[in-house]
């Protein structure tokens, strides 16, 4: 495993001699990347976080018995026999209401009013339903036989004292908010979010609010990573356009430190693709060159012990590929979240046949029409809307040559897993 300053050749104008297999460099994230420290916040602010603590209930829940119906409390026992033609009678010693009990023992032969919700007295052990009961001046007059325990919620019913509610590891849903508020917690730790600076390099690029010239394009890397990174539980420090300036790429590399550094462009082999060389000489240059279809100049190291860098190519599949199979491995991961694919999956027939090489991985994006999964692309790495008119993308690993019409295949949908 690649260890200190990088030995990875100069390759500008040269090529590729060797390039590391994906699961290789994946051993390598899973080695590298760790989960962050935990930061507490409010619950009300910890939606879609990671759990980094385990939680136990300080109380039960509820933590006295309460009512489940609009009724009367009474004791069960005393009901035996009434009926339309026998009612009974209690006497109505006074009522209880969520927020205020009726804080006297209930006394024999005696009932009191209770809302849903409201605490159980002392000596009542059954709610008897309002439609069984009318009120005759101080009585009340019983018209159903109702057992004991019946319509009452008993202490620790939802929740017992020192019972485990949540995990570390767990993605909080807005019931689990729910669920911490009902046990009184203020406060709740989570995995703090990975902090990523994404630099974009290419003289020929503008952003899409500015006058573009004849020579240039519009880039479509920062919105898109930016979003990735949000999918994936990161923030977005700072966004930055470098041109394919080595000294400005330098400074962005050596000022701060970002929990991960995405740069995009300039990662291949071409003459102004500064960024391998930089990383190796400011950090960590550990693997550049992955065999896989697209995104195969991508490069990725260490800067200091705590800043992962990932160099992803400038064209925007590959772009893509390269954040979903390696950096957002490493957001995902360093924020306490499972490392393999966010995407949710389906299983389909291939209608048309999907070529590969027998030890690169390729990521083929494919529409699911009525005949089966329908392969768009292989290739084209700048044909971003590709993308956008698959449905998502299948892979095919490094010791397969293809799949032929018919096979079952996994498809990694798009849209964005909960």
């Amino acid at each position: 495993m690649p260890q200190g300053r990088s030995t990875q050749p100069d390759v500008r104008m040269r090529g590729f001699s060797h390039r590391a297999p994906v699961e290789t460099v994946w051993q390598w994230l899973e080695e590298t990347a760790r989960p962050l420290p935990g930061e507490t916040l409010h619950p009300r602010e910890a939606h879609r976080r990671i759990l980094a603590e385990e939680v136990t209930a300080p109380e039960s829940v509820p933590p006295f018995p309460r009512s489940a119906m609009d009724g009367y409390a009474l004791r069960g026992s005393e009901t035996v026999g009434a009926g339309a033609y026998n009612p009974l009678s209690f006497r109505l010693v006074g009522q209880s209401m969520p927020g205020a009990a009726h804080d006297q023992p209930l006394p024999p032969g005696a009932a009191v009013r209770i809302m849903t919700g409201a605490p159980v007295p002392e000596g009542a052990d059954a709610v008897l339903p309002a439609e069984y009961a009318q009120e005759v001046g101080e009585r009340v007059e019983v018209t159903n036989a109702i057992p004991p325990w019946k319509h009452v919620g008993q202490i620790g019913e939802d929740i017992q004292e020192g019972e485990v509610l949540l995990r570390p590891g767990r993605k909080l849903r807005p019931q689990d908010l729910g669920l911490l508020a009902s046990v009184g917690r203020t406060s709740v730790t989570v995995v703090a979010r990975p902090r990523v600076r994404i630099l974009v390099t290419g003289n020929e690029l503008v952003p899409s609010d500015q006058p573009r010239g004849n020579a240039q394009i519009y880039d479509a890397n920062t919105d898109m990573l930016a979003a990735l990174v949000e999918r994936d539980g990161g923030t977005v420090e700072g966004t930055y356009r470098v041109g394919d300036d080595a000294d400005v790429i330098t400074e962005h590399f050596t000022e701060g430190s970002p929990d991960v550094l995405i740069v995009t462009g300039g990662s291949s082999v071409g003459a102004e693709d500064h960024a391998p060389r930089v990383l190796s000489e400011a950090g960590e240059l550990a693997f550049h060159g992955v065999a896989m279809r697209p995104s195969a100049p991508t490069g990725m190291g260490r800067l200091g012990a705590d800043t992962l860098a990932f160099l992803l190519p400038g064209n925007p599949v590959s772009c893509l590929a390269g954040y979903d199979f390696f950096a957002g491995r490493a957001v995902r991961r360093l924020g306490g979240r499972p490392s393999h694919w966010p995407h949710p999956t389906v299983s389909a027939t291939l209608a048309r046949k999907i070529s590969s090489e027998i030890g690169r991985m390729d990521y083929c994006r494919v529409a699911l029409g009525d005949e089966g999964v329908e392969p768009l692309a292989l290739s084209g790495a700048s044909i971003l809307s590709s993308t956008t008119r698959a449905d998502g993308f299948v892979i095919i690993p490094a010791d397969s040559e293809g799949y032929a019409p018919g096979t079952a295949v996994t498809v990694h949908l798009y849209e964005p897993g909960d």
